[in-house]
């Protein structure tokens, strides 16, 4: 039985820049390393691999984990993952300032869907916006 959410692990095509994207939304690096060898081949099934990865632990210490695969890059045009993409949607944060937030997301070249509307429920304020990569995130700002 699943006792809790580990990570989620996001594939980057510049480990750096993605980096400083998420630690100027308030992540903090934990633990930056190149994994290489029999065990890292046999977990991700890519013989011969080589990945470089770094853990970030936000506020409430979840954590996310960005991959950078060195040796098996599999880099594609950059495209803006749709709302409807089956698998791993989005990935969705709870922010203190959603208008701020957007605008750092904007500064360090992500990109907005919505401007941050209030829900129905006018308990919370949201936004869906695109980071570096194209990943899709999701921002909660509570309305107290």
């Amino acid at each position: 039985m699943i006792k809790k959410t580990r990570h989620t692990g996001l594939v980057v095509r510049n480990l750096s820049h993605s980096l400083l994207f998420y630690e100027t939304l308030g992540f903090k690096l934990w633990k930056r390393e190149v994994e290489e060898g029999n065990f890292i081949d046999t977990v991700v099934g890519i013989q011969s691999v080589c990945v470089e990865t770094a853990k970030l632990h936000a506020p409430d210490n979840s954590m996310i984990e960005l991959l950078q695969y060195i040796s098996h890059p599999l880099l594609k045009e950059k495209q803006n993952s749709p709302s409807n993409t089956l698998g791993c949607s989005h990935i969705a944060f709870t922010v203190d300032n959603i208008d701020l937030t957007c605008k750092q997301i904007l500064e360090l070249g992500g990109n907005l869907v919505n401007k941050p509307i209030i829900s129905p429920s006018g308990k919370v304020k949201v936004a869906y916006c695109h980071d570096i990569d194209g990943i899709l995130l999701e921002l909660v700002e509570e309305i107290l």
